[in-house]
């Protein structure tokens, strides 16, 4: 399945997070997006180097500046369980405007096209890194990156494409 692209439909898909109560629910990435500006960006994995200093503190540093130019949701998507990701998220000082959500089985990152077969360093299917911009539910901006590089899916690039 081809990568999705600038003037594609996001998908729907089922996620789970933990909201501000420490409760564990399911969300639609369409219940999240339709009708609304949001950021929509996919790592390999928790904890892993580039995506916990780098790609994922880029959307917390900037996500008042993302907000003040009508970004209204930044969603974080990553193959790991909903327990990962809630000790992920609390491993951050300040993460009030980004979900931190789980798609443990790689099955919405499967239907946006841009999973990664990781199973040769023993991590099974990922996401590729990216970043798309998102506006009623139709991409805007699609950031994808290749191999392991971090060069076009931070926030500034997102900044950029505002």
């Amino acid at each position: 399945m081809p990568p999705i692209a600038v003037g594609d439909t996001i998908p729907d898909g089922t996620l789970a997070y933990f909201n501000e109560e420490d409760k564990m629910q399911d969300v639609s990435i369409h219940s999240l997006a339709s009708g609304k500006k949001v950021v929509i960006f996919g790592v390999p994995g928790a904890f892993t180097p580039t995506c916990s200093m780098q790609h994922v503190p880029s959307f917390i540093e900037r996500s008042e500046e993302l907000k003040s130019k009508g970004v209204e949701e930044l969603l974080l998507i990553s193959a790991n369980d909903p327990y990962v990701m809630k000790a992920w998220r609390k491993s951050y000082a300040d993460t009030k405007n980004v979900k931190f959500l789980a798609d443990g089985s790689a099955s919405y990152i499967h239907a946006l096209g841009l999973e990664l077969d990781l199973s040769e360093k023993g991590m099974g299917t990922r996401s590729r890194r990216f970043a798309m911009l998102v506006n009623n539910l139709k991409v805007v901006a699609a950031n994808i990156e290749e191999g392991g590089e971090f060069t076009v899916s931070g926030a500034n690039e997102i900044l950029k494409a505002l």
